[in-house]
């Protein structure tokens, strides 16, 4: 296998070394799925992403996702990340949208144009799919959460923007910090379900100027939690707007995630209701590269 050029950026970070840490590859079209899934076991972040071409292709750049488990359809923050790897890489100039090719379908990434100071990459997922609800108790042993934690005006429910997630809405910051994954109930529920993840979330923040914190436990794709989960927080937004959760219409909030870990993230999400069915979600953050390399 020849060398190859990586980046490492971080996403969704508000300061360098936080968020979540993604690594980049270019010109990767030669690799075969076991090479990419044991770079990807090597690099050890919770996913890498894969520029299979420099050339574009249906007006976009063909990109795989791969967690140390197996590829994926669809990730937030490797689309966010390897987006702007490919403007300030590969096309090397300021541009307002780049498109990747992925599994689940084209997504568009729009930049600041001219570009700002602490820009906001924006992407525009798939629009959400909503299935399963789960019974309280269900849930709440899996999280180690007595079910009272859980807040009952509103469900617990799959929702999915190219990768489903579990979404668990509960009563309080202490709630969610509380969480822990009881390993034999998880994996008991994750067998009957597309979703393999679940995320938490509260109104009830640590910094002020939040609107939600968050929780994403993802044992099932080799990693125990994430950072920072821009799939998983399009499936939130989803939710939001679908359950009126800030009232009726739309929503433009701030999201924390990664405090627990010691690598605080800011996410950015924008949900509207069209049509009273058809949702678009948005979500953005932050993208700073932090190194680059190649891959012996």
């Amino acid at each position: 296998m020849n060398n190859r050029r990586f980046y490492i950026v971080d996403v969704f970070a508000e300061r360098k070394y936080a968020g979540n840490q993604l690594a980049v590859f270019r010109d990767t079209e030669g690799l075969s799925d076991q090479e990419m899934l044991e770079i990807t076991r090597e690099i050890d972040y919770s996913e890498t992403t894969f520029i299979m071409s420099e050339e574009m292709k249906n007006n976009g750049f063909d990109v795989r996702i791969f967690t140390p488990k197996e590829e994926v359809p669809f990730a937030g923050h490797p689309t966010l990340g390897t987006a702007a790897i490919i403007q300030s890489e590969i096309i090397g100039r300021a541009v307002k949208k780049v498109h990747l090719n992925l599994q689940v379908g084209q997504i568009p990434v729009s930049f600041s144009y001219p570009p700002k100071e602490d820009t906001i990459v924006w992407m525009t997922q798939i629009p959400p799919e909503f299935s399963q609800i789960f019974a309280v108790d269900r849930v709440s042993e899996v999280l180690s959460l007595d079910p009272s934690d859980i807040d009952f005006r509103f469900p617990i429910q799959e929702v999915s923007t190219g990768l489903p997630f579990i979404i668990v809405p509960v009563i309080s910051l202490e709630a969610v910090q509380n969480a822990l994954i009881h390993k034999e109930s998880y994996f008991k529920l994750i067998a009957t379900t597309r979703a393999k993840a679940l995320l938490v979330f509260c109104p009830e923040t640590v910094e002020k100027d939040n609107h939600l914190h968050v929780r994403v436990f993802t044992d099932y794709y080799g990693m125990p939690e994430d950072p920072a989960t821009g799939s998983a927080n399009g499936c939130l937004a989803g939710y939001l707007v679908n359950h009126s959760f800030f009232g009726p219409g739309s929503i433009d909030i701030r999201v924390e995630q990664g405090y627990e870990m010691g690598r605080p993230s800011l996410l950015y999400l924008k949900a509207e209701k069209k049509n009273s069915s058809r949702i678009t979600v948005r979500v953005g953050g932050k993208v700073v590269q932090v190194a680059r390399g190649e891959f012996i």
